[in-house]
């Protein structure tokens, strides 16, 4: 996204050509399969509006979510605009309401790519702490380092990878 957003045309293309593929999938996950046809239609409509809104992305954000949110606007307003009320049994309706992590798994890996950047200790205790939800004790307790060891580690791989990020954002602008 940002060498398309530098005027790399075929950094762009590449971009739309997965995002395609990407939209396809999200759009025939929650169409049913009377309206999987409009599919299509709908992942052109995400992409002009995404081409069109692509000032508007941060770069210090994740594209995934970016992309995603205009995909889930555009997919209300078909609906809408279909008059489209589907109903299921109740039986089926955990299906519907279960979480869907297809939209973060962009995200995710994003995540996942910075935290390889770190030494293994800080890593575990960095996910320990802020994505695994333990308290700092908790973490203690998994790691065997005392809590203060676990407080400092913490915030020096947040500060390691807060500058990472800028580092990088830097190079791409």
């Amino acid at each position: 996204m940002l060498a398309g957003l530098a005027g790399d045309a075929t950094a762009y293309r590449r971009l739309l050509d997965a995002l395609s593929r990407h939209l396809r999938a999200f759009y025939g996950r929650r169409l049913s399969s009377a309206l999987r046809g409009e599919a299509e239609d709908l992942v052109q409509e995400t992409l002009i509006a995404m081409h069109a809104r692509r000032g508007t992305y941060d770069p210090e954000q994740p594209l995934t979510a970016w992309v995603y949110a205009i995909a889930r606007y555009k997919l209300i307003d078909f609906l809408r605009r279909r008059q489209v009320r589907q109903t299921l049994p109740l039986e089926e309706a955990s299906q519907v309401f279960a979480a869907d992590e297809s939209e973060t798994t962009g995200a995710k890996h994003d995540v996942e790519k910075l935290l390889a950047t770190l030494p293994a200790k800080s890593r575990a205790v960095l996910r320990a702490v802020k994505l695994d939800g333990l308290s700092v004790a908790e973490a203690a307790a998994q790691t065997g380092m005392s809590e203060s060891a676990v407080k400092v580690s913490v915030h020096r791989a947040m500060k390691n990878l807060a500058a990472r990020t800028e580092e990088s954002g830097d190079e791409n602008r």
